[in-house]
């Protein structure tokens, strides 16, 4: 979970932590999630595979106007604090 945790404090990740292959595809689809997160110890490798195919099937669903609206929410939540200089 820490990995999920520290990624989404860089600006322009939307990680998702993924245990199944529905969550790793809507999360692409509804929320344009760009890096998959996966736990080691909580799911197998077969699974792990079937997992990473769906995220990289996966398109965000831009015809769709509550999830672009969600998105925009996102990208305006990132710009009100972002850094502006060094930390």
């Amino acid at each position: 979970m820490g990995v999920c945790v520290a990624a989404n404090k860089i600006p322009g990740i939307r990680a998702g932590m993924c245990h199944d292959h529905y969550s790793a595809h809507q999360g692409v689809e509804h929320d344009e999630m760009n890096v998959l997160v996966l736990g080691s110890r909580v799911i197998g490798v077969e699974t792990a595979h079937d997992v990473a195919d769906s995220f990289l099937a996966a398109n965000f669903i831009a015809t769709e106007e509550r999830f672009v609206r969600r998105y925009q929410k996102l990208l305006a939540l990132e710009a009100k604090y972002a850094k502006t200089g060094p930390a």
